[in-house]
């Protein structure tokens, strides 16, 4: 077919919103369409650029071509393209994304994005990028012009259909590369986050859930330290609870002895840590380490006593290491000498108890007022418990400066499988849990059903206090008090969680010393502690509709490739708007305090960490939307990060504006290209640039 004056588009509406204007063009039916020199217009008004001729894909279905590149400004890296690059289709199940950043001075970023999909089979995506970095010194310190850095990343996450292989599962979440790689990405959120880790299992079931195997391959990672840990292969092989005496055939009410239970879990190390700074094959075979831990529980539910329950317990624990340190005072260098022997080591612990947990229901009604009750549950538990010393030989005496001041230190620390604590152990256990509810008038009813008219509110959904007392100790018979608390309030509206631990006797040089704080009047020193709290406020939707009722099939594309990017918005949230919320805004803080023993073993360190974090959106017009997210370190009084975007909706084209004007990398850039059909009416994508 030949045309004259013709037309061409994405966009579903008549007229378009935007078009390539030709004056010829010549079309080959379900193949391509060829034409000659073109106009783009939006809204109709033509743009002052002609194209000299176009090939336009008339096929249904993915298509490989280029993918267009975003103009960004930066103060350390100059000028560059961002996101230049090609789209491949291999075939139905497979396709490449291969970007490259380019910039002025001369850096440059090269990322090979494939990404696999087979229904009811398998879901993955790998991407490996490739970054030479060459930043501009601004600082004066340094007396080149710029620094250079080469780094690698590597992610890959992997899942398997449950219904390929019913009992077998793998699964993939990679995240490792170069310590130095996440601080030089601009606009990169991860810069505040040390931590990098990974993780490949493959886990098997059978015989109904009974008998569990999974094998793993574990990765960890600080950016700040440099230090990467490695561990290659984790096996675990555990049973679930088995009773021996339980008769195949139940007839009548069950003997008491037939509920003792007994099960299994074991586990299997291997470890090699190193320093990508300094990084040496030869020098893997110093740190490797490998261990396994065994235990064997016992327990026995014994009939009701009333409102009372009675669990006697049986624990059976053995460790295997494969090295084992013995530290001594050096008089002559004054320092703590280490030497480490190498080959196989087992420590066991066994103890034995029995626990006794019951619940308690208190309720206070009013008759006058909004609340009409206060209901208290308290969940008490108390445990005997008797744990013989089995590691004694394991501890050993060592003295850490020239004072007569010792302190027993274990001969397996530093293992890849902790070390068990020394001591027999002969005393009770206190486990105290509450949680608090009050009953109150319900204002927004106005049924007047009976049932609606009073609302339940949690006050407090959980608070436990935790301790034990050894009896049989010479000194130090207290353990240690944990406290924990969790709560939603405002209507679930706000989580709160904090916890701390509350040591009750003095300390003199980082040695426990036997003397309670009590008979001082004091309820002891915290040792640890920590509280978090969230919360996310959004308005009412535009319209009514639910996001499954706002997506419009796109007759262009294939069913697989809706659902594949349906499950790209499922996955990436932040990196969509919704238009159809007006305002929403998500906020958290987060504070903690941590006392670590030195390494010298004579003082503690104290750390204090806590940062407010912000982030939302709201609409300018209905077109139109602003917002953005912020990072705020409390402890040193500094933004750490501000991230700021303004978005225009246009149905099958949409625009972003994105500036970090506070950060490590300060950037600007501005994004304008089409989207696809199947998203014109859900979400527009915000397109910020920071790695996820």
């Amino acid at each position: 077919m030949f045309a004259k004056d013709a037309r061409f588009t994405t966009c579903n509406l008549d007229p378009p919103h935007f078009d390539f204007h030709a004056f010829k063009m010549k079309m080959i039916t379900g193949k391509l369409a060829v034409s000659g020199p073109a106009i783009p217009e939006f809204e109709g008004v033509p743009m002052p650029i002609v194209i000299p001729f176009g090939i336009y894909p008339l096929t249904r279905g993915r298509h490989s071509g280029f993918l267009p590149p975003t103009f960004e400004q930066n103060s350390g890296y100059g000028l560059g393209f961002n996101g230049l690059g090609y789209y491949k289709v291999i075939n139905d199940y497979w396709d490449v994304t291969t970007r490259a950043n380019i910039y002025s001075y001369g850096g440059y970023m090269i990322s090979v994005n494939p990404n696999y999909y087979k229904r009811y089979k398998y879901r993955g995506s790998l991407n490996l990028q490739y970054q030479f970095t060459k930043i501009l010194n601004t600082s004066g310190i340094s007396r080149d012009e710029y620094t250079k850095s080469t780094t690698v990343h590597i992610g890959w996450s992997h899942s398997m259909d449950s219904k390929a292989r019913p009992g077998v599962s793998f699964s993939a979440n990679v995240n490792a590369g170069s310590t130095k790689y996440n601080s030089y990405l601009t606009n990169n959120l991860q810069n505040i986050q040390n931590q990098m880790s990974s993780s490949i299992t493959w886990a098997k079931t059978w015989d109904e859930g009974k008998y569990n195997l999974s094998l793993a391959a574990n990765h960890n990672q600080n950016n700040n330290t440099h230090l990467i840990n490695v561990q290659l292969p984790t096996a675990n092989f555990s049973m679930a609870t088995v009773n021996p005496f339980q008769k195949k055939e139940q007839v009548g009410k069950p003997k008491w002895y037939e509920n003792l239970g007994i099960s299994y879990n074991g586990t299997l190390m291997n470890q090699f840590s190193f320093y990508d700074t300094a990084f040496s094959a030869s020098q893997l075979k110093d740190t490797m380490l490998w261990g396994a831990q065994h235990q064997i529980p016992i327990t026995l539910t014994l009939p009701a006593l009333g409102p009372l329950l009675f669990t006697p317990s049986i624990s059976y624990s053995q460790n295997w290491y494969s090295r084992k340190m013995d530290r001594h005072w050096n008089e002559d260098s004054l320092v703590i000498d280490t030497t480490i022997s190498r080959g196989f080591f087992a420590a066991q612990q066994m103890s034995f108890g029995i626990s006794m947990n019951t619940r308690i229901f208190g309720t206070v009604n009013f008759k006058k007022g909004k609340i009409k009750a206060i209901r208290h549950e308290i969940r008490p538990t108390i445990s005997l418990s008797y744990q013989p010393d089995m590691n004694g030989q394991n501890y050993q005496t060592l003295q850490t400066d020239t004072s007569t001041r010792r302190m027993r230190v274990s001969k397996f620390e530093g293992n890849i499988v902790g070390a068990f604590g020394e001591g027999s152990f002969g005393g009770i256990n206190f486990g105290l849990d509450n949680i608090l509810q009050m009953k109150k008038v319900n204002d927004k009813d106005t049924t007047g059903d009976p049932e609606n008219a009073t609302k339940k509110v949690n006050l407090i959904d959980g608070l436990s206090i935790n301790t034990s007392y050894n009896m049989i100790a010479d000194t130090l018979k207290w353990s240690p008090v944990s406290i924990s608390m969790r709560t939603a309030l405002f209507d679930n509206k706000m989580n709160v969680n904090a916890s701390m631990t509350i040591d009750q006797y003095e300390y003199d040089r980082g040695v426990r010393v036997n003397k309670l704080l009590w008979k001082e009047g004091k309820i002891g020193s915290i040792t640890s502690g920590n509280i978090s709290m969230s919360t996310s406020f959004s308005s009412k939707k535009a319209d009514n509709r639910s996001d499954q009722q706002r997506i419009e099939p796109d007759p262009n594309m294939p069913y697989d490739q809706q659902q594949r990017q349906l499950q790209y918005v499922r996955d990436n949230p932040a990196e969509f708007v919704d238009f159809n919320i007006p305002w929403n805004l998500q906020a958290s803080f987060a504070l903690g305090f941590y006392r670590t023993l030195a390494p010298d073993y004579n003082s503690y360190i104290h750390q204090v960490t806590s940062s407010l974090n912000l982030n939302g959106d709201f609409s300018l017009t209905p077109k139109w939307k602003a917002g953005g997210s912020i990072y705020f370190d409390v402890g040193s009084q500094e933004v750490r990060m501000l991230s700021l975007f303004l978005t225009r909706e246009m149905h099958c084209w949409q625009m972003s504006i994105n500036v970090s004007p506070i950060g490590r990398f300060k950037s600007f850039s501005i994004i304008l290209n089409p989207k696809s059909g199947i998203l014109r009416d859900l979400k527009i994508n915000r397109s910020r640039s920071f790695y996820n």
